[in-house]
């Protein structure tokens, strides 16, 4: 508590400081009761798929479990996205292998859409070190190749835009 004065009226005014608990340390009790995935001990293949600055570390399991990104159910992780399900499924698709393997995945950098991108590379890559014969499967879909687009980085001296001209003078 701290006192103020007023110099017009002499008065001294109290001051409360309230007290804000921050809003985080409530959020970490929520996703703390959600963690009750059912990702098999056992032995896994690992493989990083990457995708603009998106770069994703993905764990394919033997055995039937759940798909886990960041800690949370891949549905929910990608509920924003417009077909995210047939972007993420398509290596075991084509491979024949689709309900076969519980993902977890940890997904860093870049925006949704390249991530699942990202997530759909490691899948393939993590599928060919299980079984190096389901190569011929993915490799004609572009599944194995990491698209190398990435975003145009900014020059000096052309006004913030990456692909904007120098002004030229007109006198």
């Amino acid at each position: 508590m701290a006192i103020r004065m007023n110099k017009k009226n002499t008065k001294a005014k109290k001051i409360i400081k309230k007290i804000i608990t921050p809003v985080s340390a409530s959020k970490k009790k929520s996703t703390e009761v959600d963690k009750s995935f059912k990702i098999p001990k056992s032995k896994y293949f690992e493989a990083m798929g990457r995708r603009k600055s998106a770069s994703a570390r993905v764990r394919i399991y033997e055995g039937s479990g759940d798909l886990v990104v960041n800690d949370t159910l891949i549905a929910d992780y990608f509920a924003g996205v417009r077909n995210a399900a047939t972007i993420y499924m398509k290596p075991f698709e084509l491979t024949g292998t689709k309900g076969k393997f519980s993902i977890s995945a940890k997904i860093t950098g870049s925006g949704i859409n390249a991530q699942i991108e990202a997530l759909a590379n490691g899948l393939a890559k993590a599928l060919v070190a299980f079984n190096p014969e389901l190569r011929t499967f993915l490799k004609p879909a572009g599944l194995l190749t990491r698209d190398d687009r990435m975003k145009e980085t900014r020059k000096i001296g052309m006004g913030g835009k990456a692909r904007r001209k120098r002004q030229s003078p007109k006198r």
